[in-house]
């Protein structure tokens, strides 16, 4: 059976079946490990862990009271819903049809990915970074997301494996403008943390290439070089004239923890600026849904849950609950199962309320076969368009689906 606890009741002879750490470099080969000894629970506790799943078929079992982990998955989702029908309802905007905002988001995205790709390769070659070339693509992002931020998150599902330290510095910046625009930022500021999201790892083309592209997880030596990077990006930020200081703060603080577990400074609490706290959310949050060469992603509405869960430890609690409101509950790619028995991807959030929005229906789960796809406002009534209701979210790639042929 395989429980969750919290770390203070692991001992020697525990099976560690995962170490609930996805976002968290941690100086174990493998996901899995017995504890062995006291060192091995020392090293657990060293790298920030707070709590994680143990299976007690292959070891020892923990004291009454440890909920499974289908126990402790529902008690999160239940909590995620109870804090999504009891938030304030979002407030309409105008804005133009996904479909419209679709092509003019297709090309700010790519345009992005290839200025971070110059000056990443500036950075790693020794040669002057103009940080200035990104201004123009930077706005396009924004006044996308301004007009419909629903079609730069599409692009970011849309990313491919290859070249993942590029996509990924988009999809930071992607979401920061949308984080932004819930917290009501003023527009300048969105564009100085937008920018910081672009290079927020600048710092990795400074470091040892072998390390920054091993397809494996990486050693207790390699995981501290790889973490020099936030220092090394600093400094060849701070060689730059006329960087804005909010576009700083994404770069050296999207490692810092709540709890005072991060690097490089182990900053806690407030001592982390709302910029920063707001970037080491959607840093992981990027980080743990995108595909990488030794690790699949995993599912925009899990990746929900589990940043919900480590926020009572590792991120801000109360930003973390805003962030949810920028992406969704369900947030677009997410497979979901639908009260009438039909399967859907999210394709664009609710105008007014986080658990209905809108799902292009695809599927049928009852009769398991592909059907016309249609768009469900599951915001509005039967007879008008809507009229169905999320039951629950499921594995694409269980189910063997592939999401981006539905997001196009």
């Amino acid at each position: 059976m395989i429980k969750k606890i919290p770390v203070n009741l692991l001992e020697p002879g525990m099976y560690v079946s995962d170490f609930n750490a996805g976002w968290l470099h941690h100086p174990f080969t493998f996901n899995s490990l017995m504890i062995s000894s006291e060192d091995d629970v020392a090293r657990v506790l060293a790298a920030g862990i707070r709590e994680l799943f143990i299976d007690t078929e292959r070891g020892r079992d923990v004291g009454d009271g440890a909920p499974t982990a289908q126990e402790a998955a529902a008690e999160t989702g239940q909590q995620i819903e109870q804090m999504a029908m009891t938030a304030r309802p979002l407030t309409p905007e105008p804005r133009v049809s996904l479909a419209e905002e679709m092509n003019r988001a297709r090309l700010a995205f790519g345009e992005a990915v290839k200025i971070i790709r110059n000056l990443m390769e500036d950075a790693r070659l020794g040669r002057q970074v103009e940080v200035v070339t990104a201004k123009p693509s930077i706005e396009k992002i924004v006044a996308s997301v301004m007009r419909n931020s629903s079609a730069m998150m599409t692009m970011r599902r849309l990313k491919s494996l290859d070249d993942y330290t590029f996509l990924h510095s988009v999809g930071v910046c992607t979401m920061l403008a949308s984080f932004a625009k819930v917290v009501d930022m003023e527009i300048n500021s969105i564009h100085d943390i937008v920018l910081g999201g672009l290079i927020h790892d600048i710092g990795k083309m400074r470091v040892a290439q072998a390390v920054l592209n091993k397809p494996a997880r990486l050693n207790e030596e390699e995981l501290r070089h790889i973490k020099s990077h936030v220092v090394l990006g600093s400094d060849l930020m701070h060689q730059l004239p006329g960087i804005p200081v909010l576009a700083m703060q994404p770069l050296e603080l999207h490692h810092e923890r709540y709890d005072g577990s991060g690097y490089p400074k182990g900053l806690k609490g407030d001592e982390i600026p709302s910029v920063g706290r707001m970037a080491a959310i959607v840093d992981v949050y990027d980080a743990i849904t995108s595909n990488r060469v030794y690790r699949k992603g995993i599912s925009p509405a899990l990746a929900v849950q589990k940043l919900f869960e480590w926020s009572q430890h590792h991120f801000d609690p109360e930003m973390t609950k805003v962030f949810l409101k920028s992406v969704g509950i369900y947030p677009i790619g997410t497979l979901v199962r639908l009260e009438s028995g039909r399967l859907g991807v999210v394709v664009e959030q609710s105008e007014t309320h986080l658990l209905t929005p809108v799902v292009r229906v695809m599927y049928d789960g009852r009769r398991q076969h592909y059907i016309a796809p249609e768009d469900v406002d599951l915001s509005r009534p039967v007879g008008s368009g809507g009229g169905d209701r999320i039951v629950s979210f499921e594995s694409a790639e269980k189910m063997g689906i592939d999401i981006s042929r539905f997001l196009q």
